[in-house]
């Protein structure tokens, strides 16, 4: 039996004021890294429901009871919200409500967490579903975060040079143009334009902020609507390179929740149900309404999934096999490792292409504006001579 050392759980006492530091800048910003963003929803976040899983499957593990295991875990909370709503949970659970009740009651996770862990206590399969499901976070989490590594360093080389692009535009060139005018004479095409933008941004600079702005309000309200949610999947799906890797990250999700779900034994329309809920794709949510249906109807699952183009005919001919053979489980595991690592790959490419990329498109965007602005200092040099 594995062992597990407790000794972290103990009561922490307060640290003496003189221990009690500023913290410096590298743990602010590691701190703000690897904060979650929830964004308004109501769930508990993916680092948090991770932390909870692999402990309480890890402790329950070590034929520690329940109890004793929320107890340890409530003694690791910081912050006051985290632990009244794990004291909740324990609560209701010391009251006689199963586990998976106890969270679907708290309102924090979602259906699909719940009712793996339902079958988990039905089945006695407990412990493998809460490292099933500390495991389908971890992966989470740990995509997310590769691909926010590997776009961090090309946006803020992006922005930087944007900005160094625009500063030049509203204050540089101005100026420049200011001299251009005071000496006459006909100015070269390119310096010609370059000014004329200068101009147009001085001139439409706040109501084009204003109008993006007022647009992205718009929106941000309207994310959730049915409309906003298939066009804008359309509209992401057709961006190269982009659409095919946000499509693989779906697919990844869908295939590790199914596998989690059908090695929980769960009746394999309950899952589409409830992965139809949780996915947040809709070219997927609305597929799997119809698949349902179809299943329904007599069809099997590869045959409803082959409908629609969503879904690669090489993942449709690994469905297929599992359907015959009985290993459904195995194979959407073996689909969602074969995405993610391709994502994760695809992802690293793509940061090192885009990098050398961006600093010579926007290279050559401040050479031709400075270029164009010592042109005509050079022909005002020649006229000299």
């Amino acid at each position: 039996m594995p062992s597990i050392d407790i000794s972290r759980y103990a009561n922490k006492k307060p640290a003496r004021p003189a221990e009690i530091g500023t913290p410096s800048a590298e743990n602010k910003l590691l701190a703000i890294l690897n904060k979650d963003i929830s964004f308004g929803n109501p769930e508990l976040s993916d680092k948090k429901k991770e932390y909870l899983y692999l402990e309480l499957g890890s402790l329950l593990q070590a034929g520690i009871n329940l109890k004793s295991s929320f107890e340890l875990i409530l003694a690791d909370q910081r912050k006051a919200k985290d632990k009244l709503l794990f004291e909740t949970i324990q609560q209701a659970v010391l009251g006689g409500t199963t586990f998976s009740h106890a969270l679907k009651q708290s309102g924090k996770f979602s259906l699909y967490e719940v009712y793996s862990l339902q079958i988990g206590e039905e089945t006695g399969k407990m412990i493998e579903v809460l490292q099933d499901l500390a495991k389908f976070y971890q992966n989470k989490i740990k995509q997310r975060r590769k691909i926010v590594s590997a776009l961090t360093y090309p946006c803020i080389v992006m922005s930087a040079a944007l900005g160094a692009v625009f500063f030049m535009l509203k204050f540089i060139v101005p100026m420049f143009g200011e001299v251009f005018r005071r000496f006459g004479g006909q100015l070269p095409w390119i310096t010609e334009k370059i000014i004329r933008m200068s101009e147009a941004l001085e001139k439409h600079f706040l109501p084009v902020v204003l109008g993006v702005s007022a647009i992205t309000l718009l929106l941000i309200s309207q994310r959730k609507k049915i409309w906003f949610r298939k066009w804008s999947a359309r509209l992401l799906l057709r961006l190269p390179v982009v659409g095919n890797l946000v499509q693989k990250i779906y697919l990844a999700r869908f295939a590790n929740a199914m596998r989690l779900l059908i090695s929980a034994r769960l009746p394999l329309l309950r899952a589409i149900a409830l992965i139809r809920e949780m996915i947040g794709f809709y070219p997927i949510e609305s597929s799997l309404a119809e698949i349902e249906s179809e299943i329904l109807k007599g069809r099997s699952l590869y045959q409803s999934m082959s409908s629609f183009s969503v879904y690669p005919p090489k993942m449709v001919q690994l469905v297929k096999v599992g359907e015959e053979t009985n290993q459904l489980d195995y194979f959407f595991a073996r689909i969602s490792e074969q995405y993610i690592e391709e994502v994760e790959y695809r992802t690293t490419s793509l940061s090192s292409m885009m990098e050398p990329l961006i600093i010579i498109f926007l290279g050559l965007i401040v050479g031709v504006i400075l270029v164009s602005m010592y042109l005509p200092l050079f022909q005002m040099s020649n006229s000299f001579q």
